[in-house]
């Protein structure tokens, strides 16, 4: 079987995390299982060529060209990519697009719903009722009609799928899968022996995730936990760097705190490693793949009663939940939470927890079977034949 993920967008330092994320652990975890995927996808902020393939995946990245800046990743696109997506979508049995409202993820479900091959796609809480007026457009031009003609529409949680039908309530609800994030299973992170403690917030540095709470936390543990030492990682795509590290300087935690920005996908592993404590203060995260990485390695969580991975974490023991209040400072919430999973028996507990949920819930291996028994019966011919006598509607 071929198949062609596409993602609007990759970059050196996983700028636009989750989506693509997913689509490479997807598709080396189909690829390990015999399937032919590849990856069609932007690039952007390479220094030389653009790569061939990206964590061992046969990938077809085009330069980015920023064409509406102001609406950022939704803004950007590629016309050597767009020329390319007839081909490249005529060569796959079944075409798995990461979709969101842009210029590359849609116009490909687009050309996939005229050749008539088997469109799969992936909405990572990304697609969900808006009064923005690009949105809106974007839906009338072709996003609705994508999501009505689909041949399955895969989604996190409940949440994410009632989003999704209030958009097309017309949608059938057959066409709905649940498939959950699943990362490569780890080592075990070795047990702290001797060197202070670290408290890790390592995830894009937007609004939406709540960094400064992680910050607003250094003090709480500081007060009981003097020799803590805290990471704060990731790409900054909201401009925060700058106000957090003023915010540190007003609590007078700078001495205790490391800002170090993006890292590579290695370095990230390496980083989980490392810590003690893993914390994501997001106010929504539909099912954070940088919480399941954390766990896969034994590393304890505290996210927020607001997260898709949530009752999964709270279930198992595998670390702290806290409450995610928008227009309050969560920081004494999460310090507490920080300092319950400080304590060397909580820590192996819950690490162990963590450790044992990803092998046995979150494993990419478990999702990429029920992933290939969805693409086998929207590829049956039978179904291929009922399809081909329903008129798309370009209306």
């Amino acid at each position: 079987m071929r198949v062609l993920h596409v993602v609007t967008l990759h970059t050196p330092t996983n700028d636009f995390g989750g989506p693509t994320r997913v689509a490479l652990n997807l598709s080396r975890g189909l690829r390990a299982r015999g399937v032919d995927a590849r990856i069609a996808t932007l690039g952007d902020g390479f220094p030389g060529p653009l790569p061939a393939a990206i964590e061992g995946v046969p990938s077809f990245v085009h330069q980015a060209r920023h064409l509406l800046p102001a609406f950022e990743v939704s803004g950007i696109t590629s016309p050597g990519l767009l020329a390319r997506a007839r081909r490249l979508v005529r060569g796959a049995d079944v075409v798995h697009v990461h979709l969101m409202r842009d210029l590359i993820t849609l116009p490909f479900a687009l050309v996939a719903l005229d050749s008539g091959v088997p469109l799969v796609l992936q909405t990572h809480g990304m697609i969900d009722p808006t009064e923005k007026l690009f949105a809106k457009a974007v839906d009338l031009l072709g996003l609705k009609r994508v999501l009505r003609r689909a041949d399955a529409v895969l989604h996190l949680t409940g949440e994410e799928r009632d989003g999704v039908q209030a958009v097309v309530p017309r949608t059938p609800l057959r066409t709905f899968h649940r498939l959950v994030n699943g990362v490569a299973p780890q080592e075990r992170r070795p047990p702290r022996a001797g060197r202070p403690p670290t408290v890790l917030y390592l995830a894009r540095v937007q609004e939406r995730k709540r960094p400064q709470d992680f910050v607003s936390a250094v003090p709480g543990v500081l007060a009981e936990r003097p020799d803590t030492r805290f990471v704060l990682a990731g790409p900054d795509t909201g401009g925060l760097t700058g106000p957090l590290r003023d915010q540190a300087a007003r609590l007078g935690v700078s001495h205790a705190l490391d800002l170090t920005g993006p890292l590579a996908h290695d370095q990230v592993l390496a980083r989980l490693r490392a810590a003690d404590v893993y914390v994501l203060p997001s106010v929504v995260e539909p099912f954070a793949v940088s919480v399941l990485e954390a766990m896969s390695v034994g590393l304890p969580v505290v996210v927020t009663r607001t997260g898709g991975l949530s009752p999964e974490v709270e279930a198992a023991g595998a670390g702290r939940l806290t409450a995610s209040r928008p227009d309050a400072d969560n920081g004494p919430l999460i310090a507490r939470a920080v300092l319950d999973l400080l304590d060397p028996a909580e820590n192996a507990k819950a690490s162990d927890a963590a450790w044992r949920l990803v092998r046995d819930r979150f494993s990419i291996d478990a999702v990429v079977e029920e992933l290939t028994a969805v693409y086998e019966e929207v590829a049956r011919p039978s179904r291929r034949a009922s399809r081909a006598f329903t008129p798309i509607c370009h209306r």
